[in-house]
């Protein structure tokens, strides 16, 4: 059985559009994609501090918009009630800049990774709705305002609905109900009138979430709050979602009148320790070697596989080009991604379009290929 390790595979350089006719050859993806929609990527705190500076190199030479991975999140934030910790995230929107990158604020309220103090009192208890809503309005106020004009839209909320379309129970819906999530969209407008407002949630292809989002983005626009996309979180496997679940998805959310943005997208090809996981943060399943089959290599026809599924879903996302504005891979090189160590902690995935040396894989130039072709043909009609 031949292993594949991509280790040698060639790094598209940096080059303009689609001039050079043979397949694509030294154009990178983001500039095959210019004119269809931005191509992302997350950042860790490591990429933009000089700890990690190949995969520095690979996001700056190869994507056109960039999310934080954690830095923005609110228990990094503000860790305590009004001690705000910038450091991080100005480093990052700074980063963003620097390289002309469209910069994605990721996120505002989500029930996970929030500080303990948000919606608890001193005796542990809930805090009262007024102080919540306040609470919430600080943050989001002095956070947004922070980079008025510079981040170009935020993650507003994440996460706030389950697979069969019921508001997920959190301690932000015990206490305000689903009244948090329109007030997080005014406050976020009221900080920055120009930045694009999203909601963000993973299992997007689930008929009862597609539904309940749909229903959602409809409330928000009859209230007259602003928003403008909802973002699809890709957390993909090899046989789930279903290409067509996905595609009613994107279909049902632009007919509800927002665009549609494919974010968190990855690719395992690791076996899953239990069904419909979904991409819940805090799932945690015990090691064992069985759900780790690829540490020593990708085998020859799981890469190919591999290689064919992320090519589908990119056919799909040019197929209904008119309707994304960005599709983000969730980190940058495999060894980057959060596939290696969740739900399964201290695993191998391939789950990137670059491997552990940054190079390239095979789908990157086969897409580039593709779209230089169309290009080349629709120019010659």
């Amino acid at each position: 059985m031949k292993t594949i390790f991509y280790s040698g595979m060639l790094a598209l350089s940096v080059a303009g559009g689609c001039g050079n006719p043979q397949g694509g050859a030294g154009v990178a993806l983001r500039d095959a994609l210019k004119d269809k929609f931005y191509l992302g990527t997350a950042l860790s705190v490591a990429q933009l501090t000089g700890g990690d500076t190949l995969s520095e190199r690979v996001a700056r030479e190869n994507f056109s918009a960039v999310v934080p991975e954690n830095c923005m999140k609110s228990m990094f934030l503000q860790p305590r009630e009004g001690e705000f910790f910038f450091d991080e995230a100005d480093k990052f929107v700074a980063w963003g800049e620097a390289n002309g990158m469209w910069i994605t604020g990721h996120c505002l309220v989500w029930h996970s990774q929030a500080p303990r103090w948000l919606c608890t009192d001193e005796s542990g208890g809930n805090v009262s709705p007024e102080t919540l809503t306040e609470r919430l309005r600080s943050h989001i106020t002095t956070v947004v305002s922070r980079y008025r004009g510079r981040i170009k839209g935020w993650d507003v909320v994440n996460e706030a609905i389950l697979e069969d379309g019921s508001w997920r129970k959190s301690k932000l819906y015990e206490i305000l109900g689903e009244e948090f999530i329109p007030l997080a969209f005014r406050f976020a407008h009221e900080a920055d009138p120009d930045a694009e407002l999203y909601y963000n949630d993973y299992s997007m292809a689930f008929e009862g979430k597609r539904n309940a989002v749909v229903q959602l983005v409809k409330t928000l626009k009859e209230r007259g709050l602003r928003i403008d996309a909802v973002g699809m979180q890709g957390h993909i496997g090899m046989d789930y979602p279903p290409l067509e679940e996905f595609e009613k998805s994107m279909l049902a959310f632009a007919e509800a009148g927002v665009k549609v943005m494919v974010t968190e997208l990855d690719l395992t090809v690791l076996p899953s320790p239990q069904p419909n996981v979904g991409a819940a943060v805090e799932a945690s399943f015990a090691y064992r070697q069985a759900l780790n089959p690829y540490a020593g290599g990708l085998p020859d026809s799981v890469a190919a596989a591999w290689t064919s599924r992320m090519a589908d879903f990119f056919r799909l996302f040019l197929k209904h080009h008119d309707k994304l504005t960005r599709v983000t891979l969730w980190g940058v090189c495999d060894d980057d991604s959060w596939r290696n160590g969740w739900p399964v902690p201290g695993r191998t995935d391939y789950a990137l379009l670059f491997d552990r040396n940054g190079n390239p894989k095979p789908v990157v130039p086969l897409l580039v290929g593709e779209l230089c072709a169309n290009r080349h043909g629709d120019a010659r009609k």
